[in-house]
C-alpha cells in the first residue's frame, strides 16, 4: 500500500529539521541496519578477494563458511570486523547522502529548475559525493578489511578498530590508512551509475504512480535491485584489485594498482577480477535493498514524525 501520511511540500518544507540533519539521520540508520543484515557474506566476499590462488570453483564460499565455523570460533566468527564494518557504512551513507542532497540542491540552483534534473546531474552529484566519501572513510575500511581477511588468532591480526590503527599508525604511517584509495576512487563510477539508474528509474515509476509519495516498498526494493545489478555488472573488479592493495602484506606482493592488475590477470585469468562475485551479489542485493528502504522511509517519515511531535508539544 502507498504511504498515506500529511504531505510535506518541498523538500522537508516546514518539517522545522533541515535537509541536510534528515539525509544523514536517513543514511546513518541504512548504514547500521543494512550492516547487520549482510556483514558475514562481506567476511566471505573479502576471504575470497585476497584469496591468490589461481582459480575459483564453484562452493568456495560454502568452503570459507565452513571452515570459518569450525576454524575461528563457531559462527560468531562470521560477525569479525563487525564494528568497523558498521562505523564505515553508517558514517559513509550519511555522509554521501548529505553531500548528494545537498549537491542536487546546488544543480537545481545553478540551472534555474528547481524540479528537473538530468542523467549527467545525477551522475555528477553521486561521483562527486562518492570522492568526498571515499576521502573521509578509506582509512576505516582498510582496518575492516585486514580483520575480515584474516581469523582473530591469525599472525599479526588486528583484535579490535583502536589496535588496528594504532599498530597501522606505528608500521605504515598516514599512507597505510589510504591504501586501495585509486581503486576505491575508481569505484565511485559504480555509485555514481547506480544512483544514476535509480533516479531515472524511480523518476519514470513515480510518474507512472502518481507521484513519489505513491511510491510502496516494494517499488523501492525493485528498484534499487535492478540499479545495483545493473552498476555492479559494469564496476566489480575494482573492488578485487582495491581488496588486494589493503590486505597485510601487500607490499611484499605488489608494487602498485597497475601491478595488482598485472598478476592477476596473468595468474587468475580474467575471471580472476570477478572473484567473490557470488557472494557479493547475494550480498549486495539485500544490503542495497535494505539500506535504500531504510533511506526511503526515513527520509519520509522523519520529518513528519517531528512535525507531529512539535504540534502536540504546542498544544500540551
Amino acid at each position: 500500500m502507498p504511504r498515506v501520511y500529511p504531505p510535506i511540500e518541498g523538500r522537508h518544507a516546514g518539517s522545522g529539521l533541515s535537509p541536510s540533519l534528515i539525509e544523514s539521520v536517513a543514511g546513518f540508520s541504512a548504514g547500521i541496519i543494512s550492516t547487520l543484515v549482510v556483514h558475514p557474506f562481506d567476511v566471505v566476499k573479502t576471504r575470497l578477494q585476497v584469496d591468490p590462488s589461481t582459480t575459483s570453483h564453484i562452493g568456495d564460499s560454502v568452503r570459507i563458511v565452513k571452515n570459518i565455523v569450525r576454524k575461528e570460533g563457531g559462527y560468531s566468527a562470521l560477525y569479525r570486523g563487525l564494528m568497523p564494518n558498521m562505523v564505515g557504512n553508517s558514517v559513509s551513507w550519511a555522509l554521501y547522502f548529505l553531500w548528494y542532497g545537498n549537491i542536487k540542491d546546488w544543480i537545481k540552483t545553478a540551472r534555474g529548475n528547481p524540479d528537473v534534473l538530468t542523467s549527467y546531474d545525477y551522475f555528477l552529484a553521486s561521483g562527486a559525493s562518492g570522492i568526498l566519501t571515499a576521502l573521509c572513510t578509506n582509512p576505516i575500511w582498510v582496518i575492516k578489511t585486514r580483520m575480515l581477511s584474516t581469523s582473530r588468532d591469525a599472525p599479526g591480526a588486528y583484535k579490535s578498530i583502536r589496535q588496528g590503527t594504532t599498530h597501522l599508525w606505528k608500521t605504515e604511517g598516514l599512507k597505510g590508512f589510504y591504501r586501495g584509495l585509486v581503486p576505491s576512487l575508481f569505484g565511485v563510477s559504480h555509485g555514481a551509475i547506480q544512483f544514476m539508474a535509480y533516479e531515472q528509474l524511480k523518476n519514470h515509476w513515480s510518474t507512472s504512480r502518481g507521484g513519489r509519495d505513491n511510491l510502496t516498498n516494494l517499488d523501492f526494493l525493485l528498484l534499487s535491485a535492478a540499479s545495483k545489478m545493473f552498476a555492479g555488472s559494469v564496476t566489480y573488479p575494482y573492488q578485487v584489485v582495491r581488496a588486494r592493495l589493503q590486505t597485510y602484506d601487500a607490499d611484499s606482493r605488489y608494487k602498485g594498482v597497475r601491478d595488482v592488475v598485472r598478476q592477476v590477470f596473468q595468474k587468475e585469468g580474467l575471471k580472476g577480477f570477478y572473484k567473490g562475485l557470488g557472494p557479493n551479489i547475494v550480498r549486495v542485493l539485500p544490503s542495497t535493498c535494505v539500506t535504500f528502504l531504510v533511506y526511503e522511509n526515513t527520509k519520509f517519515y522523519l520529518p513528519r514524525f517531528y512535525q507531529s511531535y512539535e504540534e502536540i508539544k504546542g498544544v500540551d
